[in-house]
C-alpha cells in the first residue's frame, strides 16, 4: 500500500472526512504522480503546471498536498523540516461582490414557503440578520412600539438595533412568545436553520442562499440611504469597508450613474 493510500485511509477513518473530500484529495494526488518522493523542485514544477487552473482549485490542491507532507513528517516518512511546499504561495483570492436575491426571486420564495422557513427568509431579507441571529431571535427582542429589533450576541458577541418594518412584523405574527422562527418551540441551531432554508430555496427553483437574503438587505439599504456607516451598523459589521464590498451595486445605481455622466 502506498503512502498516499495510507493517508487517504487516515482521513477517512480517523478524521472522518466525507467521501467527496477524499475523492477530491485523490484526484489532486493523481495529478502529481511522484508526490511521495518529490523534492522541492518537483513540487514547484507541479505547481507551475497547475497555473491554468482557477485560483480556488489551486488553493485547495495546495492545501491537500501540504496536508499530505505534514502527515508524512508527523509519521517519520520525511524529516521534520522536509517541507517541499514551503516556498509556494497560494494564489490570492479576489473578493467578489455578492449577488443578492432579486425582488422577483424573493417574492417567489415567499410565495412558496411557509412557517419556520418563511419567517427565517423574512428575517434575512427584511432585517439583514445573520442565520445564527435569526435562529436565536426571541419575541422579547422585538419592540413593536419603536419598531426595533434588538439583536443580542451578534458576530463578535456584539448587540445592535435594527429596524422592524411593518411588512416584516406582519410576516412574523402572531406573537407566540419564545423563539420567533420556531413560533415558541425549541430553536434550531444556526447550521440546521441554514440547511433548511437553503434547501427550501433550491426546491422552489431559485439559485440563492440565506446569505444572499442578507446581501439583498445590504444592497437595498445602501441604495436607499447612501449612508454607508448606518448600513454597516445595521448589518453588525466591524468596519464600513466590509459593507462596501458586501453590498453589490444595484442596476438602479448604474442607471443613475449613466444618466449623470451623460448630462
Amino acid at each position: 500500500m502506498t503512502l498516499v493510500q495510507d493517508y487517504l485511509d487516515y482521513l477517512a477513518n480517523d478524521r472522518k472526512y466525507s467521501p467527496n473530500t477524499i475523492a477530491t484529495y485523490r484526484r489532486t494526488y493523481a495529478s502529481f504522480p511522484n508526490i511521495e518522493d518529490a523534492d522541492r523542485a518537483a513540487v514547484e514544477a507541479w505547481w507551475e503546471a497547475r497555473s491554468g487552473k482557477a485560483s480556488t482549485t489551486r488553493r485547495n490542491e495546495l492545501a491537500a498536498v501540504r496536508s499530505f507532507y505534514a502527515w508524512c513528517r508527523a509519521w517519520d516518512h520525511r524529516a521534520p523540516t522536509d517541507d517541499p511546499t514551503h516556498r509556494i504561495q497560494p494564489p490570492k483570492m479576489g473578493r467578489r461582490s455578492p449577488r443578492p436575491v432579486s425582488r422577483a426571486d424573493l417574492l417567489h420564495i415567499l410565495a412558496h414557503t411557509e412557517g419556520d422557513i418563511r419567517r427565517a427568509v423574512c428575517l434575512g431579507a427584511y432585517a439583514g440578520l445573520r442565520v445564527a441571529e435569526a435562529a436565536a431571535l426571541d419575541w422579547r427582542d422585538l419592540d413593536t412600539e419603536t419598531n426595533r429589533i434588538y439583536v443580542r450576541g451578534g458576530k463578535g458577541d456584539k448587540d445592535r438595533l435594527v429596524g422592524l418594518p411593518p411588512l416584516l412584523l406582519d410576516s412574523l405574527l402572531p406573537n407566540t412568545g419564545g423563539n420567533v422562527v420556531r413560533a415558541g418551540l425549541e430553536p434550531y441551531s444556526a447550521n440546521l436553520l441554514q440547511q433548511k432554508v437553503n434547501a427550501a430555496i433550491r426546491n422552489v427553483g431559485v439559485d440563492a442562499t440565506f446569505h444572499k437574503l442578507r446581501s439583498r438587505y445590504a444592497t437595498v439599504a445602501l441604495s436607499a440611504t447612501g449612508n454607508l456607516l448606518a448600513v454597516s451598523r445595521a448589518l453588525g459589521h466591524a468596519s464600513p469597508a466590509t459593507t462596501a464590498i458586501y453590498a453589490a451595486t444595484s442596476d438602479t445605481d448604474l442607471d443613475v450613474i449613466a444618466e449623470a455622466v451623460s448630462r
